[in-house]
């Protein structure tokens, strides 16, 4: 069997998501996974995480699922592995950032984890004020290439549900700097920019830690 992960747009109504599960099961697919990216204005966007017992049902799956009233296929893909799972994705990536002990390694697991996350083209965490990159995976665009996008930004959708559809962003409260992430081909949807909030929250919280001890003075001891 191969997984998938098949985004898919369908009504927000009861009996919708049976609808679309039953015409997996008609390609002897097996419907394992379900994470809902977001809802409004009577429509949902899911992503299924599915089996198949053959690549060469691809095609036919997302036929079948098409001729559900109201569903749209947006993508499908390749699980990055077979225990596909966002919530628990989330987790490890947190774990991964508190357990850094050195500020490099913090924004490099933070970079890391974000592309990984995401399954994003690249991840870059950007200090504003230079503009320069302090750690990236992938490749990026140019730092003032980047700044001077966020900087044109509304300030209003700025880590919010709001935004370029290949580009997502959230502020490090504590710093003048920017974890920015941008892939192809798959718009970035609420939930994840607002996962990809939380990471950078968790990160800036971390990076506060393995500073303190360096902004620590010694009392006087009277000598």
């Amino acid at each position: 069997m191969t997984t998938y992960v098949v985004r898919v747009w369908l009504p927000d109504r009861p009996g919708a998501l049976g609808a679309v599960a039953s015409r997996i099961g008609a390609v002897r697919g097996d419907l394992v996974g379900i994470d809902i990216l977001e809802r409004g204005g009577g429509r949902a966007i899911d992503e299924l995480v599915v089996d198949l017992p053959s690549d060469d049902l691809v095609p036919l799956l997302t036929a079948e699922m098409g001729q559900v009233d109201g569903v749209d296929v947006e993508d499908v893909r390749l699980a990055v592995d077979a225990d596909h799972d966002q919530r628990l994705g989330a987790l490890e990536a947190a774990a991964v950032l508190v357990e850094h002990a050195t500020l490099e390694g913090l924004f490099e697991g933070l970079c890391g984890c974000a592309r990984q996350t995401f399954d994003a083209d690249w991840a870059v965490l950007l200090d504003l004020e230079g503009p320069a990159a302090v750690s990236a995976a992938g490749t990026p665009p140019p730092a003032p290439w980047l700044a001077a996008f966020l900087h044109g930004a509304s300030a209003a959708v700025v880590g919010t549900d709001g935004g370029p559809d290949d580009v997502a962003w959230a502020a490090l409260p504590n710093a003048d700097q920017a974890l920015v992430v941008g892939r192809q081909g798959r718009p970035f949807r609420a939930r994840e920019r607002r996962q990809l909030v939380a990471l950078s929250r968790i990160a800036d919280a971390r990076r506060d830690e393995l500073a303190a001890p360096a902004a620590v003075t010694r009392p006087a001891t009277g000598r």
